[in-house]
């Protein structure tokens, strides 16, 4: 049985256990969430070396790195280095997107190399396999090989898989009424859309879900529904194209339920500040309170190189809101594929957001971590301060290229006249 149908039945399974401990959260209640389809734990029966991740309601709000090659970077070497600093720097999952290379190999490696959960988009596999092994372009793609894809990645063990379900001609044809200044700005969304129109087709993945629920059931994976037609810049937010795809995801929800499937959602994407709050209640009110993993949002369309910080702002606000999974994005989006710093800075950013969400949250123990922290600083307490920082590597780094000595006290902003000094002398 899967996760969820052991939930229904009252079980609290291992993996619910050793889930709910990770999250400091207790394991009935986490059963009961799952068994209401709010909450999910990730985690594909093949995945030998990985451990469960709870995902949803009242848990940590999780931070997920996406790695992997291009035709023009196709190192295994760069991206297993940007798995372990993923890790490192705090990322509970990792998705590897890879398109360059021996892709079957670098996922492989990328799974050995970590257990954190693992996150893919198999529809780049059997299109890089359809272009490259095969010889044909990307809008011949039969089924059947649509398929292969998706179970060459569950066969591997990963624990969530995207699919773009509900990328249909409907919401295209929506999409095309009202007008977008970029249109389809995800990869699988718009293979989907360009094999729909080749084909004179429907989209497979919606037209035979009963069959991915079939393919997926056995791994006990997750079916992450992706946002084909997640908005590309804010311009585009929360048009008839995103909600007409949010409805369709939401039917899929029921049904993949129906026959036992975990599912998440995936969302936006480029979106302004005003309109953050009110596209979580959409997905929420639609797609019956599955937890919701967001890409960002980024709230502006004009810093590349620091869309790092855009998304983090975007992201506070969202989980927030009620947002479960924040996808990050690093300094090089929209420039050029991640380098290792990014990765690190990428992840750090967006904890940062899921942070002072999960505080917003009342999650146990966010509020109690910035507190210590300020009695730390007003005891000019630097070993503490460096313990409890999101970041200790580079806390204690920066202090140190200030010169000053560990037992002055004070940091190089004040120095003599530290307001924490100047406050204990009153006292005296």
């Amino acid at each position: 049985m899967t996760q969820l149908e052991l939930a229904r039945q009252g079980i609290v399974s291992d993996k619910m256990k050793q889930a709910a401990a990770a999250a400091n959260i207790d394991a009935e209640v986490l059963r009961q969430r799952i068994a209401e389809g709010t909450a999910i734990v990730c985690h594909n029966n093949l995945h030998s070396n990985g451990l469960p991740l709870a995902v949803g309601k009242g848990l940590p709000t999780r931070v997920n790195a996406n790695i992997g090659t291009s035709n023009d970077d196709t190192s295994i070497d760069n991206e297993l280095e940007k798995a372990r600093v993923a890790v490192a720097a705090g990322a509970d999952a990792i998705m590897d997107l890879s398109t360059g290379g021996p892709i079957d190999e670098i996922r492989h490696a990328i799974i050995a190399e970590t257990q954190a959960c693992i996150g893919s988009v198999p529809l780049y596999q059997a299109a890089c396999d359809t272009v490259n092994k095969k010889g044909k372009a990307i809008v011949d793609m039969t089924v059947d090989e649509i398929f292969d894809g998706i179970k060459k990645h569950l066969d591997d063990g990963v624990d969530f898989i995207t699919v773009h379900c509900g990328v249909t001609r409907a919401t295209v044809e929506r999409m095309d009424n009202e007008g977008r200044i970029m249109e389809v700005v995800s990869r699988g969304g718009s293979f989907t859309v360009a094999w729909m129109a080749h084909n004179d087709a429907e989209n497979p993945l919606f037209e035979h879900f009963d069959r991915l629920l079939e393919m997926v059931k056995p791994y006990d994976a997750t079916l992450s529904l992706g946002d084909g037609f997640r908005p590309g810049c804010i311009a585009d937010a929360t048009d008839r194209a995103q909600i007409h795809e949010l409805i369709v995801l939401g039917e899929l929800t029921q049904r993949a339920w129906d026959a036992g499937i975990q599912v998440m959602i995936e969302g936006p994407g480029h979106v302004p500040l005003n309109q953050i709050e009110a596209n979580i209640q959409l997905q929420k009110r639609l797609c019956h309170g599955a937890p919701f993993y967001v890409l960002g949002p980024l709230v502006t369309d004009i810093a590349p190189g620091y869309d790092h910080i855009t998304c983090a702002i975007g992201g506070a606000i969202a989980a927030s809101a009620g947002a479960d999974f924040l996808c990050y994005v690093t300094p090089s989006e929209h420039l050029c594929l991640p380098n290792v710093q990014d990765v690190h800075e990428g992840v750090m950013a967006t904890r940062i957001a899921a942070h002072a969400a999960d505080i917003v949250k009342g999650l146990p123990g966010a509020m109690e971590k910035d507190i210590a922290m300020s009695k730390a600083r007003k005891a000019l307490d630097w070993e503490t301060q460096y313990c409890l920082a999101i970041d200790p590597a580079l806390a204690r780094k920066r202090r140190g290229e200030s010169g000053v000595d560990e037992d002055h006290g004070a940091c190089t902003m004040c120095g003599a006249f530290c307001a924490y000094k100047v406050m204990d002398e009153r006292k005296k």
